[in-house]
């Protein structure tokens, strides 16, 4: 935690983006019980969207513009091009994916959340995931520390590749890039201790924010796809880069290589470039 009290901007960032990702999850939590009825269509390449993800959106959004009304919003739903306010240098932008893991979703497999960020002249400053399916929250403010149900959270200890756990994520919506995908994938499965592809980033980010993953890598993401996760994984100590080096930029992210620190971040980043 900070020696010096927070900004009180930033705590009310913070406090808005807990709340618009709790009313996201609220409507998932409402629905679930009736998956078998939740209709979807195709947005892309099996890439689905629900009526759920758009009556999560609005209650997010909601939260969001009740708060900050002249503020920018980038939102995953109306096509990634929600924009209110000016959205000038120096003022935050919402990000917000109103459901993470939408597919999980409609299938009934818990691994899917609401994810809200907030950034600033393209640096994560606030975020938080909400998973309804587990009960888990997590949330984290820059120079605040990162949280999950109340408690610090802290990346995990291990240094060699062969004891790490690592998370990744499948290029469903750029088929032309699985070939690749798959080389690397199996230099990292031959040395690791295990690989698991959970079907939501944003939760993904967490657990590695929280020790529960030790590395982490993707292809391709969208900025509400890492918004807030970002901001915890660095919040709980964690390092990130794009995969062929330079830093991670959140309103056009592109690949992503994540880890616990330096140790794995360079022999994970070596075996998925095949170096």
């Amino acid at each position: 935690m900070p020696s010096t009290p927070p900004s009180l901007p930033l705590t009310r960032l913070l406090a808005t983006a807990r709340e618009a990702a709790d009313a996201a999850s609220e409507v998932h939590r409402r629905s679930t019980g009736g998956l078998g009825n939740v209709t979807g269509r195709d947005k892309g390449h099996r890439d689905f969207v629900s009526e759920v993800d758009l009556a999560a959106q609005v209650a997010s959004l909601e939260v969001i513009r009740s708060r900050h009304p002249l503020h920018r919003i980038l939102a995953e739903e109306e096509d990634g091009s929600s924009s209110d306010g000016e959205g000038a240098a120096g003022e935050p932008c919402w990000i917000v994916d109103p459901l993470d893991g939408t597919t999980n979703f409609l299938h009934g497999h818990p691994m899917f959340c609401a994810s809200v960020g907030v950034v600033m002249d393209g640096v994560p400053v606030a975020g938080a995931v909400t998973a309804a399916a587990t009960g888990e929250r997590w949330w984290a403010a820059r120079g605040l520390g990162a949280f999950r149900n109340g408690e610090p959270i802290r990346v995990s200890r291990v240094e060699e590749m062969g004891l790490s756990l690592v998370g990744t994520g499948f290029p469903f919506k750029t088929p032309d890039e699985v070939p690749t995908y798959l080389q690397s994938f199996g230099r990292v499965l031959l040395n690791s201790s295990g690989v698991r592809r959970g079907g939501s980033a944003a939760m993904d980010l967490c657990y590695l924010a929280q020790g529960s993953l030790d590395a982490f890598w993707e292809l391709s993401l969208s900025p509400w796809d890492v918004a807030a996760g970002l901001v915890i994984l660095t919040e709980a100590g964690g390092i990130h880069t794009r995969i062929e080096g330079g830093p991670t930029t959140v309103e056009q992210p592109g690949s992503l290589l994540a880890a616990n620190g330096e140790g794995l971040h360079r022999a994970l980043g070596a075996l998925v470039r095949g170096e």
